[in-house]
């Protein structure tokens, strides 16, 4: 009996194991086409146009005030699609897109859109609207998609 415990502990653990496996698979389903949530005033791109990611050089900083001292810093990285071969006019327009992507973001930092959860849901969605408009309207030809969010990061100062 000594000898028959652990071999059929052992089935059990394995038996256990497989059936937690199958039962906590992922799901295949296909990615929708168009996401749920797409910020509102956003102009569709046309079906056929392919864009290309453009990264912007270095990060943003932005900082987050609270009672007149800085209660945190968000770093954001961004990537702009263009038609790829507008990648030369961003790098060009790179000084005035860093220049108004960031009156945007400080506009949103003391609006108190980086507090709280602010990767989801309508702060993050008002985010890449105005950072949308505003490349449309720096960057008017060639035609532009959306502004991407690459990485984002909040540091909390305690």
């Amino acid at each position: 009996m000594k000898k028959i415990l652990p071999v059929l502990l052992a089935l059990l653990g394995l038996a256990a194991g497989v059936g937690a496996g199958l039962a906590l698979r992922p799901v295949s389903e296909p990615a929708p086409e168009v996401a749920e949530g797409e910020p509102v005033g956003t102009e569709p791109a046309a079906p056929d146009a392919e864009f290309a990611a453009v990264p912007l050089g270095k990060p943003f900083v932005v900082p987050v005030f609270r009672d007149g001292k800085v209660a945190a810093m968000v770093v954001i990285s961004l990537a702009v699609e263009v038609e790829p071969d507008g990648a030369e006019q961003v790098a060009a327009l790179e000084p005035k897109l860093r220049d108004g992507f960031l009156k945007v973001m400080f506009r949103h930092a003391n609006s108190g859109g980086f507090d709280g959860s602010f990767t989801t849901g309508q702060p993050i969605e008002d985010l890449t609207a105005a950072l949308g408009k505003t490349l449309r309207t720096l960057m008017p030809d060639p035609p532009t998609g959306r502004v991407l969010i690459t990485e984002i990061a909040r540091q909390d100062n305690s």
